[in-house]
């Protein structure tokens, strides 16, 4: 990295207000017992739409659609997906999958531009179909949490020639908005309860915003960042009032990506990193917390905060201590982080992502393993648990890495698209079978 960017990144962080620690947010009771929402214990799994759904419809079709990300990738700033798993067409092969898995909960999600390829335009087979899949889980005995929200957007909000005022900052973002949520949970509410407004809306402010590695792309823009942010959790305040609107017993689940960062005195002697990545962690749920029911923690690894990390998007080294993706694998980073979550915010947690790409089965079981002990740990020193996800059912497309990560409990076929469940698929539902709750 030459000195030039080094400098230009420390300034850019210091002019975003990413110097202090990020304050916690004052709790009217922080001693106050909290009891988990559901007494049964949530084990599940998930799915994405963008990263399992295959495209499905034809150019000719009047609802074709296009998201933000694959304008994206027409940029070439990330590969195309295809018809990744095929989970849109080949949604039983998903569902028989759950179902020998054993869980009680799964997460997909819905993609805001199939349901809405233009302004204001619905596609009423796109919605009868996510229906579909509620209704069948449930039938199933399986709790389907809807994320509404997961990284994409409609191509009609992404202007590639003006990404100033695209997305989240978009004039036309936030009605629409409004308007999809409102349809979806107004068609969902007879089968779906919990409901996740956004996915790591934190993660991918970041990443699009300052880091530069996801849509719209843009590097150390951190005036645009903070608009960003603020629209975001402006999205998911109106998320949360419409779902509670439309169902008022339903849970609406924050959930975050928070790494475990470390401090380190050598590379960030003045800790202006550090307090840069608590922000990232916390900033946007200090803005929500207290409309959300549940927060749920992706944890994925524990890092010293360094711009280096900054920059490559947490991406280190390789080798039996690593994932595909280069994450350092650190279990006890998962028992600090529902610590400090649960100390800052007082509510129930879900470790809503927990997985690893790689190709060894072993090296997967002993990742699941080693990360549910730590969360018993914590639940043991009075940190309330409601439930753990293993990411991800079937290995899917990894955003800018493509397909070079192998995180699914199963494989699939590409020709039959049938669901093979591997050893570490068998291991997380034989598990579950003696831990019905921990």
């Amino acid at each position: 990295m030459n000195k030039r960017l080094l400098f230009s990144t420390f300034v850019a962080i210091g002019m975003a207000g990413c110097v202090t620690a990020p304050t916690p947010p004052r709790l009217a009771n922080p001693t106050a017992p909290v009891p988990p929402v559901d007494k049964h214990f949530w084990w599940g799994t998930s799915t994405s739409s963008f990263q399992n759904e295959d495209e499905g419809l034809s150019k000719t079709s009047p609802y074709y659609f296009k998201t933000d990300w694959d304008v994206f990738a027409d940029e070439g700033h990330a590969p195309h997906r295809g018809d990744a798993s095929s989970s849109w067409t080949r949604f039983d092969a998903d569902l028989a999958a759950v179902k020998l898995l054993g869980v009680n909960h799964f997460r997909f999600s819905i993609e805001w531009a199939r349901v809405e390829p233009r302004p204001g335009v619905y596609d009423e087979a796109a919605i009868r179909q996510y229906v579909r899949m509620a209704r069948e889980l449930r039938a199933a005995g399986i709790e389907p949490i809807v994320t509404l929200w997961h990284f994409t957007f409609p191509s009609w909000l992404y202007d590639k020639n003006d990404k100033s005022a695209v997305n989240f900052l978009n004039p036309q973002a936030r009605p629409h908005w409004n308007a999809f949520v409102r349809r979806m949970v107004r068609e969902l509410k007879p089968y779906v309860r919990a409901y996740v407004p956004q996915n790591e809306p934190n993660g991918a402010v970041q990443l699009g915003y300052l880091g530069g590695h996801w849509p719209p792309g843009l590097l150390l823009r951190p005036y645009s960042y903070k608009h960003a942010l603020q629209a975001s959790a402006d999205m998911f305040r109106d998320a949360a009032n419409i779902i509670h609107q439309e169902r008022p017993d339903a849970w609406v689940i924050g959930i975050y990506s928070v790494p475990n960062w470390k401090r380190n005195f050598l590379l960030d002697p003045t800790g202006m990193t550090y307090n840069t990545m608590m922000r990232q962690n916390f900033d946007h749920l200090d803005k929500v917390y207290d409309t959300v029911d549940v927060i749920g923690v992706n944890y994925y690894y524990t890092q010293d905060a360094a711009i280096s990390a900054f920059l490559n998007h947490g991406q280190g080294e390789v080798g039996s201590r690593y994932t595909q993706m280069g994450w350092q694998i650190v279990p006890e980073g998962l028992y600090d982080v529902l610590q400090t979550v649960f100390k800052r915010y007082r509510k129930p947690l879900i470790i809503s992502e927990n997985g690893l790409g790689t190709q060894s089965e072993q090296k997967k079981i002993r990742y699941f393993r080693d990360h549910i002990n730590q969360m018993r740990r914590a639940m043991a020193d009075g940190v309330t648990v409601q439930g753990y996800f293993a990411w991800t059912l079937v290995d899917n497309f990894e955003w800018t890495e493509g397909y070079t990560a192998n995180f699914g409990l199963t494989h699939f076929d590409p020709k039959t698209k049938v669901r093979i469940l591997g050893p570490s698929a068998l291991w997380y539902r034989d598990f579950i079978r003696s831990h019905p709750m921990p």
